[in-house]
């Protein structure tokens, strides 16, 4: 049987592995980490004496790769949320409160009730989301999108924030339209939001290693491959932490590594080398808000440094993205200042509790044309060798759907 050696144990490795393993070869991961997972694991914090994910993820139905991932190892009732199409919001400015509700069906019905969309915004904004069918290569969400009013402000910007991590006024308006085409446009049916009941291992990782591992594939955290040895075209072996690992005629290699490592691992490759921080701040509290938010399990921030909440049990956590801007102050003033909108938000008035504020400087790639150009294809010029990664050419951003598809696409170059 022919070997399959995959370079990194994040989403795009495994999801490599599962296929590969599934098509017959003899897999094997190496996770030069202590944890497989990479962005996406969970980790218990001595400081808030509990466990916290490294980040906050929120799928959506719509994620056809994300939920077959799910679906095959056997992890879907792992996940919660609402269990309907539903995103609370509050704007801080004036403490108004709304929650989007799109119906089911790719007819937009919803957009008649002015109580399931966005307060403000006039039924005709809605068309504006009709231009991403159009977009020049180059165009960024802001030239695309923004025309000052309501809808943009308090539902589309958001929106393209988290799904691009990079600011709108440089972001891709072409990477944001898969998104919205998968989802939003296809109704509320494929708007649900999921998360993890427990954590992000608990549902995306560790059951993958386990299914891997009950096929007879091997899964090696604690195992960096230093170095990739290149002959007549292709990849001979890999220098492991232990010495040489011999890759046979027939044996293939998926790295699926960051996007500097595959550059240093693989010299000429180009890749994207400009990137943008996620700021995750964790606070061990009791969940608190209101029906909707306690039913949906997060909520939208408009008008703060917050941006998305998420009720946890006995944590309440808060995601920044595109926080370059941020990301150089200290613990201390971002704490203060996140915890101001939190209580704001869920309307509490207590002291700040025991809190961990968590920086991703390189969470993702920098969404913008210049680094769009830099996303090479799973194929590479070797032989045996095909990338997987987020920052790979997906057509999606840098999102949990973006890394499983590269994971997928790596593993058919060698017919899985």
């Amino acid at each position: 049987m022919s070997q399959a050696h995959v370079i990194g144990g994040g989403l795009a490795g495994l999801a490599a592995a599962l296929s590969l393993t599934q098509a017959g070869r003899q897999v094997t991961v190496y996770e030069a980490g202590p944890a497989l997972g990479g962005r996406c694991r969970s980790y218990y914090d001595r400081g808030l004496e509990c466990r916290i994910d490294n980040g906050n993820h929120l799928l959506l139905s719509g994620n056809v790769a994300a939920m077959a991932y799910l679906e095959q190892i056997g992890a879907t009732a792992t996940m919660g949320g609402p269990g309907v199409s539903m995103f609370p919001f509050v704007d801080l400015a004036g403490g108004e409160r709304w929650v989007i509700r799109p119906s089911p069906g790719r007819v937009p019905l919803w957009l008649m009730q002015r109580s399931r969309r966005v307060p403000g915004a006039g039924l005709g904004e809605y068309l504006s989301l009709l231009s991403l069918g159009r977009v020049s290569d180059d165009a960024s969400v802001a030239d695309v999108l923004d025309d000052g009013r309501a809808l943009y402000r308090r539902l589309l910007e958001p929106l393209a924030v988290a799904a691009l991590n990079t600011p709108p006024s440089a972001a891709l308006a072409r990477l944001l339209r898969p998104v919205v085409e998968e989802t939003l446009m296809k109704g509320g049916a494929a708007c649900v939001p999921m998360f993890p009941r427990q954590g992000l291992s608990e549902s995306m990782i560790d059951p993958a290693v386990t299914w891997l591992a009950a096929r007879g594939a091997s899964v090696q955290a604690g195992r960096r491959i230093a170095q990739m040895v290149i002959a007549d075209e292709r990849i001979v072996a890999l220098e492991g932490p232990d010495g040489p690992i011999a890759v046979g005629a027939q044996d293939v290699v998926v790295m699926a590594v960051p996007s500097w490592v595959a550059s240093a691992l693989l010299p000429g490759l180009v890749v994207p080398e400009e990137y943008q921080a996620i700021l995750n701040v964790h606070f061990k509290v009791p969940a608190h808000g209101d029906g909707a938010v306690r039913q949906a399990g997060f909520l939208g921030v408009i008008g703060g440094t917050a941006e998305w909440i998420f009720l946890k049990p006995g944590v309440v956590s808060v995601t920044v993205s595109a926080a370059n801007r941020l990301i150089d102050e200290s613990a201390e003033v971002l704490a203060d200042r996140v915890w101001q909108d939190v209580t704001q938000a869920l309307n509490l008035t207590r002291p700040m509790p025991p809190v961990r504020v968590v920086k991703e400087r390189r969470a993702t790639f920098a969404a913008t044309a210049e680094q769009e150009e830099r996303r090479p294809g799973p194929r590479t010029d070797l032989r045996n060798l095909a990338l997987a990664g987020d920052w790979t050419a997906t057509g999606l951003p840098a999102t949990i759907e973006g890394a499983i598809r590269s994971g997928r696409a790596a593993a058919s170059v060698f017919g899985a």
